[in-house]
């Protein structure tokens, strides 16, 4: 019975949360509560929560710090002098301005945010494309491939998913994979430069003989990004030259000491948005004023992940994961139990246009990492697995995603030519970041 109700749980939590008939988070919170009394487990219930709640809570805490961090970081503008170097190097050429398009997007992504990644480098660089004669799908599809893999970074949507519904740390997900990651980034540089150039002969062709697509002339500089969040328009005054210095320093201190764990991550960031407050805004009142304009970033995330919290406290607690998983094992196929991971790898980036993240992550991962512990493997690595594909190099193409109607809406492209343009290359990134992890050991075949 307990399996049963599982896959109940899980189905009508997908169905619920794809139609939209109620928010995830009520989805996160009631189903499992209204499972566990369905079995008979109401006075076990409370217990069951709390743990799980506990468990999530340094992800939660980590998260929370990290938004506030790299949002008072671009507001401080520390990215706009990346920007106007990238342009200017960039020169008017449609395959520099891709790889530029490319290089920053795999900075600004640093944030783990996909909306404010996508604000800052679609305003940044639309003008520049409409001048040139560019089509906005490259700039659509390039930036789409940058922040799919930053998207891998700890303190981002995929890996703090995954943490915190099989309750590892960063040290069981994104370590092991770092240099998958960095093939990832390698193989997006590549493809944004074989992108490029066929974007400079298509425009050549345009031009006809005797004339140049790129005129070489100054590129316009970052246009400002509409709203009220990252990559708003900034009307305070200019940032003193010490004070850029002084933000980029503390910030590759702290990227520093977040991949070599010198302290557990969510110390870092507390400790890291607290100098980085006093040092930018030292009164009380410019305090006050940034983390109220933030604060709806820090609760949409924070409530998202202790929501999960409850969810797989309570399919843990009452035993329905583990006799899900027993009877996943029962019919997979020994000759396929033991290639689990790479199986999940591979599939997660088309899944992640069906499955919205936390379904995915919250519903189906758990299932899976048990399932795989039944032939031998380490769930971690079935994390690692889900993290390299889904709504990773997913997340910008999929329709369940939020942030991906940010990134077309603004470029002025459909999301049926996006999707089109770009999946080829999305689902390419995904094989060379699972060679990656096979060869370097963090995924078994």
């Amino acid at each position: 019975m307990p399996a049963a109700l599982g896959f109940a749980t899980i189905a009508l939590f997908l169905l619920l949360t794809m139609t939209r008939r109620v928010s995830v988070l009520v989805a996160l919170v009631v189903l499992p509560v209204l499972a566990a009394l369905a079995g008979g487990f109401a006075g076990e219930l409370g217990g069951m929560v709390l743990d799980g709640l506990s468990k999530v809570a340094p992800t939660g805490i980590m998260i929370a710090f990290a938004v506030l961090y790299f949002s008072l970081m671009v507001d401080a503008g520390l990215f706009d002098p990346l920007i106007r170097g990238l342009l200017r190097l960039a020169k008017g050429d449609p395959l520099r301005v891709t790889v530029a398009t490319a290089v920053l997007t795999l900075c600004v992504a640093l944030d783990g945010d996909g909306a404010s990644t996508f604000l800052i480098t679609v305003s940044a660089l639309l003008p520049v494309y409409r001048k040139l004669g560019m089509s906005p799908l490259v700039l659509s599809g390039v930036v789409c491939l940058g922040a799919g893999v930053m998207n891998m970074i700890p303190w981002g949507g995929p890996t703090v998913r995954a943490m915190a519904a099989l309750k590892l740390e960063s040290s069981d997900v994104f370590t092991p994979v770092l240099p998958a990651m960095g093939l990832g980034i390698a193989w997006v540089l590549v493809a944004s430069w074989l992108i490029g150039r066929r974007e400079r002969r298509r425009l050549g062709a345009l031009a006809g003989p005797g004339e140049e697509a790129a005129t070489g002339e100054p590129v316009p500089g970052p246009a400002p990004a509409p709203g009220d969040g990252p990559g708003a328009v900034r009307v305070a005054a200019p940032v003193p030259l010490w004070l850029t210095v002084f933000n980029l320093l503390l910030t590759l201190v702290l990227l520093v000491a977040l991949i070599l764990e010198v302290m557990p991550l969510p110390v870092l960031f507390v400790l890291g948005f607290a100098v980085a407050l006093l040092v930018n805004h030292p009164t009380w009142e410019q305090q006050q004023a940034l983390l109220d304009r933030h604060a709806k970033n820090v609760v949409l995330v924070t409530t998202m992940i202790f929501a999960a919290g409850v969810f797989t406290g309570v399919l843990t607690g009452t035993g329905m994961i583990d006799d899900m998983a027993e009877a996943l094992v029962s019919v997979i196929p020994d000759s396929l139990g033991g290639h689990l991971p790479v199986l999940v790898a591979v599939t997660g980036m088309p899944l992640s246009l069906v499955f919205t993240p936390d379904a995915y992550y919250f519903g189906v991962l758990p299932v899976l990492a048990e399932t795989a512990h039944g032939f031998g493997t380490d769930p971690a690595e079935v994390a690692r697995a889900a993290v390299l594909g889904q709504m990773t190099t997913g997340f910008p193409l999929s329709p369940l995603t939020a942030a991906t109607f940010i990134l077309v809406g603004m470029s002025g492209v459909q999301l049926g030519e996006h999707q089109r343009f770009i999946f080829r290359w999305a689902f390419a990134t995904t094989l060379v970041m699972t060679a990656g992890a096979v060869l370097t050991g963090a995924l078994s075949l």
